[in-house]
């Protein structure tokens, strides 16, 4: 199935804990149908003392979310569905159903 929000957009969480946050996709997991939004759905994770952390402790980490959860935000900042269509160049291009206008 073909996802229609990719790494990089701005979305809207719209149901769960996160609802009503912002934030840009870090991560797309296509098999499992969710993504990973910045500063969305943290949960608390303990880490052993390494490298990276030496002190280990409880650390804040983002958990993935599921796409239906999930609402891209068009170029006019509204919350929006997307639609797939052709642009003049014959190239599948996606758009927001509410603005009508093509989402880079």
């Amino acid at each position: 199935m073909k996802l229609k929000i990719k790494k990089g957009d701005l979305v809207k969480v719209i149901a769960g804990e996160s609802r009503k946050s912002q934030g840009k996709v870090l991560e797309v997991l296509p098999d499992q149908q969710k993504a990973l939004v910045e500063g969305c759905n943290l949960v608390s994770k303990s880490t052993k003392p390494n490298a990276k952390n030496p002190n280990g402790g409880i650390i804040q980490k983002e958990a993935p979310i599921h796409i239906s959860n999930l609402m891209l935000i068009d170029a006019k900042g509204n919350a929006t569905r997307v639609g797939r269509r052709k642009n003049a160049d014959g190239k599948l291009v996606r758009y927001s159903k509410k603005s009508g206008e093509e989402i880079k």
